[in-house]
């Protein structure tokens, strides 16, 4: 089976501003469903990298909504080291 490649670009938004672009290939089925994704090793750690730093924007928002008290760094370290 042979699957033919069909280019596409996405853009990747950072806040107001463009992180720039991602240029890859479609890899298609015989009925031409996407099946997978072909992306340049470059591209492909931008895309982890903005994904973790949604992740941490996601923890941020969820602790401040949460209405509990910060704890201060050293004192948390402290805490997970006492509860090894």
């Amino acid at each position: 089976m042979q699957y033919p490649k069909v280019g596409f670009r996405v853009s990747l938004l950072k806040g107001e501003e463009e992180m720039g672009s991602i240029k890859g290939r479609y890899i298609v089925d015989e009925k031409g469903n996407r099946v997978g994704v072909l992306l340049d090793w470059d591209d492909y750690r931008r895309l982890l990298e903005a994904l973790e730093e949604l992740e941490s924007i996601k923890a941020y928002d969820a602790a401040k909504a949460s209405g509990e008290e910060p704890i201060p760094f050293d004192k948390a370290i402290e805490e997970i080291e006492r509860s090894r």
